[in-house]
């Protein structure tokens, strides 16, 4: 199974899927379209039924049920596309038996990977990490999860003994940039619930995701030449900066942890005479949520009164919810999840997403979706491994999850 999930992995990676949040498109770009066509031609190979890609970019297949007892219908989601935060493109990734110390990732460039800098890194003596060359993220957020579906439906199939119902699985585009669920065909889909493997480290399980926002701050001014520009000049950029000032310092991501959310300040871009600030809200408890929400726009109120109506322009969206809300009365899927890793020897570790999945939004409309590892580490950036050795692990999971179904039909 380990070479099975590295031989699956390897070419997954090397295609460059990362979206793009300023396309309109579904998928956002064309390299995911590469990425979905091969699945589709994978789960043909592996044996799996009804294997359909539609107009959007969503692949969805099934693996029919061998047994006899009336199971629920239950699904398995990852992501194609990688993060925008770090380049995607010409990923090269390496192969290390790890057994302490650093690990050089580019020796051109000095890159290393260092349990001074990273020290969950001493968890992994003995494993076999997949790593970057320092010059790309990985993409294991969400190709892992790929992979290990992928190995775990291959291996119900050439396992029959092992008893499960209907299994639905899904490959989907643009997780990154929000849209992931959005032009989802959750009827078509047909199951009752589903898991995306779409978590980090050994043993994650989770079903509360932030409350989510994104918000973009214009702030415009009159641009006149230096030289005479006294009671004339109004600097959009001193008034961006004056702006974000006011909102509270200690509620951003670098002070903040566990329960309590943030505004992010994710980029700054402009000029004397135009300036754009765009964040990201999140928080766990709704009420608070909106209350920063609200923050930001009393902010921008009080700004338009002393610049004037015209001078600070607000787009504010909601992303989405906190999925705890339609999880809880379906705990026995988290249950379930929860006793497969127990029944696996593996400790499971049950927090708060500080983030977002699918599952939030999925959940939400009507399908829900709790998340569980992948085996991966430091996504979205240079320094992103994920053990090998987890993967193996994540896919029995996967394979635990639908014999227990099963089995509590």
């Amino acid at each position: 199974m380990k070479n099975e999930l590295i031989e699956r992995l390897t070419p997954y990676v090397q295609i460059d899927t990362q979206s793009n949040e300023d396309s309109d498109t579904c998928p956002s770009t064309p390299g995911q379209w590469d990425l979905l066509r091969q699945l589709v031609q994978e789960l043909n190979t592996i044996g799996m039924e009804d294997v359909t890609l539609d107009d959007n970019g969503y692949v969805m297949a099934t693996l029919p049920s061998n047994t006899d007892k009336n199971v629920p219908v239950i699904g398995f989601m990852a992501h194609v596309d990688t993060a925008t935060d770090f380049t995607g493109k010409n990923v090269k990734p390496q192969l290390v038996d790890y057994h302490g110390g650093d690990i050089l990732l580019n020796q051109q460039h000095g890159i290393v990977l260092s349990p001074r800098d990273f020290p969950e890194l001493e968890g992994y003596h003995g494993h076999t990490l997949m790593t970057t060359d320092g010059t790309t993220l990985l993409g294991a957020d969400n190709k892992a999860g790929i992979a290990e579906i992928m190995t775990a439906m291959h291996h119900l199939i050439r396992n029959p003994e092992i008893k499960h119902g209907k299994i639905r699985v899904a490959f989907t585009p643009d997780e990154e940039i929000g849209r992931g669920p959005h032009k989802f065909d959750v009827a078509a889909y047909g199951a009752q619930y589903a898991y995306t493997v779409d978590g980090g480290p050994l043993g994650e399980l989770e079903y509360e995701t932030f409350n989510a926002a994104a918000a973009k701050v214009i702030c415009k001014g009159t641009n006149v030449h230096p030289g005479t520009a006294k009671g004339k000049m109004i600097n959009a950029t001193k008034i961006a900066m004056e702006l974000h000032r006011r909102l509270p310092v200690e509620e951003a991501p670098e002070f903040t942890d566990g329960y309590e959310g943030f505004y992010h300040l994710i980029s700054i871009h402009g000029d004397v005479e135009q300036t754009q600030l765009s964040y990201i809200i999140r928080d766990f408890d709704r009420e608070a949520f909106e209350h920063k929400k609200n923050t930001l726009t009393s902010i921008v109120h009080e700004f338009r009164q002393t610049y004037g109506e015209d001078s600070i322009l607000l787009e504010m969206n909601d992303q989405y919810y906190n999925m705890r809300e339609k999880i809880e009365p379906v705990m026995h899927i988290v249950d379930t999840a929860e006793q497969a890793m127990k029944n696996l020897g593996i400790p499971p570790h049950i927090t708060p997403v500080r983030g977002g999945t699918d599952g939030a939004q999925l959940s939400y409309m009507g399908l829900p979706t709790p998340n569980i590892f992948t085996g991966g580490e430091n996504y979205h950036g240079k320094y992103e491994y994920v053990s090998v050795d987890n993967m193996v692990k994540a896919t029995a999971v996967i394979v635990e999850i639908c014999r227990l179904f099963e089995e509590q039909a």
